[in-house]
Parts: C-alpha cells; sequence; structure tokens
C-alpha cells in the first residue's frame, strides 16, 4: 500500500478531531461520521490500483493483505457488534430499564460509528456486509443479552489488542488505539451490569495488570458462530 501526502493528511485532521473535543455521549457519533467523511478516500487515493481488494470470486469474502486486511477484520467484528446492538435496541428485554435502554442505545450508536468509519476509510476495498446468525441469543431475556453483549465486548478488546502490533502505518494504530479505549469502556460497562465490580477481574486483566490479547486466528474462531458470511481471511497477518 502506497502512502500519499492526501492520506496523512485526512488521518492528521481526524486524530485532531477526536483528540480536541470533549466526547459526550450523544456528540460521539456526530463526530465520528465526520471523521469517517474525512478518510471516506483512503481506498481510492491511498492504495494503488493493484492493492488487494475484496474479491468475491473465491471462497468467501477476501479481506486483502497487509493492513487492508487489519482493517477489514476490524470492521467485520464492528459490523457484527453493531447488529446485536441494534437487535437490543430494537427488542428490548423484559424488565430492561430507562437506564438500561439509554446505555444500549449509546452502545449501538458508537459500534454504528466505529463500522461506519471503517467502512469509509476502506473504501473499495472494504468487504460487503456480513450476514449474521444470532439464533442462539434470546433477545427477550436479561441474562442472555449481557452474557452475548460480555462476549462481544470482551473479544472485541482482546482482539485490538492482539492486532494493535500487526498494524504498520502508525496512523492507522493511533486511530485503533482511540476505538479500543471505547470498547473497553463498554466491556467494563456490560461486566459491571451483571456483577458489579468484575469490570477488570481476571478474566480480563492478567497477572501483569494488562489486558488480555487474542490473535486473529483466536478471535475469528470465537466469532464464526454468529458469522453466517464466508469470508477469506488466508492472508489475514496473524500468529
Amino acid at each position: 500500500m502506497k502512502e500519499t501526502t492526501s492520506t496523512n493528511e485526512s488521518l492528521a485532521t481526524v486524530d485532531q478531531q477526536l483528540s480536541s473535543k470533549q466526547l459526550q455521549r450523544r456528540n460521539f457519533l456526530k463526530l465520528a461520521g465526520a471523521g469517517a467523511a474525512g478518510v471516506a478516500f483512503l481506498g481510492m487515493v491511498g492504495c494503488s490500483k493493484d492493492d488487494d481488494g475484496p474479491d468475491q470470486g473465491g471462497d468467501g469474502l477476501y479481506f486483502g493483505s497487509g493492513d487492508i486486511a487489519i482493517l477489514n477484520y476490524a470492521y467485520a467484528l464492528e459490523q457484527l457488534e453493531a447488529a446485536f446492538y441494534i437487535e437490543v435496541a430494537n427488542k428490548p428485554y423484559s424488565g430492561m430499564s430507562d437506564w438500561e435502554k439509554m446505555l444500549f442505545t449509546d452502545i449501538r450508536d458508537h459500534e454504528i460509528a466505529h463500522r461506519e468509519f471503517f467502512k469509509a476509510a476502506l473504501g473499495t476495498n472494504a468487504i460487503s456486509n456480513l450476514e449474521f446468525n444470532f439464533g442462539a441469543v434470546n433477545f427477550s431475556n436479561r441474562d442472555n443479552v449481557l452474557a452475548t453483549a460480555k462476549t462481544f465486548e470482551d473479544l472485541g478488546v482482546s482482539a485490538y489488542n492482539g492486532a494493535g502490533w500487526l498494524i504498520k502505518d502508525v496512523a492507522y494504530l493511533g486511530l485503533a488505539g482511540k476505538i479500543v479505549s471505547v470498547e473497553a469502556r463498554h466491556a467494563a460497562l456490560v461486566r459491571d451490569l451483571i456483577s458489579n465490580g468484575s469490570f477488570a477481574n481476571s478474566e480480563v486483566i492478567d497477572s501483569n495488570g494488562l489486558d488480555v490479547a487474542n490473535s486473529p486466528t483466536v478471535v475469528l474462531q470465537a466469532a464464526a458462530p454468529f458469522i453466517k458470511s464466508k469470508v477469506d481471511v488466508r492472508d489475514l497477518p496473524t500468529y
């Protein structure tokens, strides 16, 4: 992938916007949307014509290689989370309080913003919309919804932590760091809704006080039961 001055300037603009503004709950979606517009042309100006892109002619949606594959990997996970929280918001479980509705609506909006950000950043290199299978989730049951949310949020945080060092472009790495911090807030909130004080227990924090990190291979295996679409990740960096 060939960097250009325009690409770097657009990423710098988004980074400045994210750093300089206080992100209130309702402002996040607006700002993230503006950021997505600012990098919407990354796939066009940041890559040469012969770069790897999505290929539906093979066995599944092709993620590409290098940083493009990592970004599509993150995009796929954000699609999954956004789809889940849209269902949660549209089908409130029995006894959901107004406070919980507000929290899940905010998380939904954050995940949609993340999804659209990656879609815009990838441009023509973005994979198509994935289809998901939530048949095992009982959206009318609070415990089941929270358990699934916990799975997705913990998985998402570990995915960003595990893929960060595989990213070559420091601009992408910086933006991924801003997104994973939001995902970690979601994970902590969901964990406390399940059991107050469990936001940083030994399941997600290791003996060195660090977040758990998982490789793309491990993360995709864990997410596979929820993803109906076939994906081709043969060139996705992993370990």
